[in-house]
């Protein structure tokens, strides 16, 4: 097998109901749930776990970047989409939706010794009628289609090899399988049996359902011309749609901007990354260098990672724009539940749910994302448990990494399409929760 690559997973919890659609004729339903969704976390503690999961996936994503090979990377579950897989009877695995990588895979015929462990029962192919091999002769079975890292097993079957920017791991044989969602099944979807993995995964997660550009993705593989997804508010129990081959219409208020090529340094092929003008927090407008606007990871809009993260410099004068327009007093650095996030003190406040506040516009290329206030801003306790008495900023430094990633939690009740026959997203304010 050739040398393994730095890969990098972008994730979703999920519930999936669609049929093989001919093209992009149909438009597809799938449920996720986030994965903190009713697990009674305080929003305090909910900002941590984000914020951490947030830190690693943006490490990952920088040594991603760094490599010479398209790559995935790691940094813990956002949302996990639950299907089937195989027949007469269908077993349950949870994936994690990943918009940065391409590769569908599910732990596999493995042993405790050479799996991590998992809450549902691992994927048995013997247990499939419609379980079906993929020879190293296939077109597939190379970087034509999609593999990096593949090679020949002694029965002329393909095996690939996916490492990760946190040292996770993937490495098995490309098969092929009849694929269930609610009421509908879809034969003969390419995937990889996983028959050996490990690193930072967690028991709710089988594995990883690629939704990136290259030809092995979920939506590559139903030939869809796009997808979507809307997230409900993170906390909420409630379940968020993703849609495959969504309708062009999104109403009155949608916005779209191109798809931004692939930085011809540092750049990921399967990654989705914008153009970003500008940055305005109130009255102030940004510097923004070429560092600011992306620099050799991105802007990259991502569904995996939960905070939005700006190169230092951005992070900033953000920070600095923040301080000057908001009539509240900062907080103490111990007091914050995330070190070097920016957070006020809500103590003397009247009603801290109407404390003036500056706007967040993102400017985009053709387009002015003015990003709600719930979107970047959260109430938490602080470090004594006293709810509400913080108002933080939810964004957060890039570090030493040149990079900027768009996150999910400022991506919350609007609906984003991917549209890849036009290479553009359309987006819009939405009630995701009546989608």
């Amino acid at each position: 097998m050739k040398n393994l690559p730095v890969m990098v997973p972008c994730v979703l919890c999920l519930a999936i109901f669609f049929a093989r659609p001919t093209a992009s004729a149909t438009t597809l339903r799938a449920d996720i749930t986030h994965v903190d969704s009713g697990r009674g976390f305080t929003k305090r503690e909910l900002l941590s776990r984000m914020a951490a999961r947030s830190t690693a996936r943006a490490a990952s994503l920088g040594a991603s970047a760094q490599a010479a090979t398209a790559p995935v990377a790691s940094g813990g579950s956002e949302y996990l989409v639950h299907l089937g897989i195989g027949t007469p009877s269908q077993q349950a695995v949870a994936l994690v939706l990943d918009t940065g990588s391409d590769l569908i895979w599910t732990q596999c015929a493995c042993t405790a010794s050479t799996c991590y462990q998992q809450a549902l029962p691992v994927y048995k192919p013997s247990a499939s009628g419609t379980f079906g091999t993929v020879s190293c002769t296939d077109p597939i079975c190379g970087p034509k289609g999609g593999l990096q890292n593949y090679g020949c097993s002694k029965d002329n079957l393909c095996r690939y090899g996916y490492s990760y920017g946190d040292k996770s791991f993937t490495i098995g044989t490309i098969v092929e399988d009849t694929f269930a969602f609610k009421g509908s099944a879809v034969p003969s979807i390419r995937f990889g049996c996983g028959m050996k993995n490990g690193g930072r995964f967690t028991p709710n997660e089988s594995g990883i359902a690629g939704f990136g550009r290259g030809p092995l993705s979920l939506p590559s593989q139903l030939d869809v011309n796009r997808f979507s997804y809307c997230f409900t508010t993170i906390g909420d129990q409630g379940s968020s749609p993703v849609f495959l081959g969504t309708p062009d219409n999104l109403g009155a208020n949608a916005q779209s901007t191109p798809f931004a090529p692939t930085p011809a340094s540092g750049g990921t092929s399967s990654f989705y990354y914008l153009s970003l003008q500008g940055v305005s927090v109130g009255k102030t407008l940004l510097p923004l260098t070429a560092s600011g606007s992306g620099g050799s990871g991105g802007p990259i809009i991502d569904s995996g990672t939960s905070v939005t993260i700006f190169p230092e410099a951005v992070f900033q004068s953000l920070r600095e724009a923040f301080v000057s327009q908001v009539p509240l007093p900062v907080a103490d650095a111990s007091a914050s539940p995330i070190p070097g996030m920016l957070c006020f003190s809500t103590a003397k406040a009247a009603d801290p749910k109407n404390v003036p506040v500056p706007k967040l516009i993102l400017h985009l290329e053709g387009a002015d994302w003015d990003i709600p206030r719930e979107n970047y801003l959260l109430e938490v306790e602080d470090d004594k448990g006293t709810a509400g008495a913080l108002l933080c900023v939810v964004i957060l430094s890039a570090g030493d990494l040149d990079m900027t990633i768009i996150g999910n939690f400022q991506q919350q009740n609007t609906h984003i399409v991917y549209d890849l026959q036009a290479n553009k997203m359309n987006f819009a304010p939405a009630s995701c929760d009546q989608l």
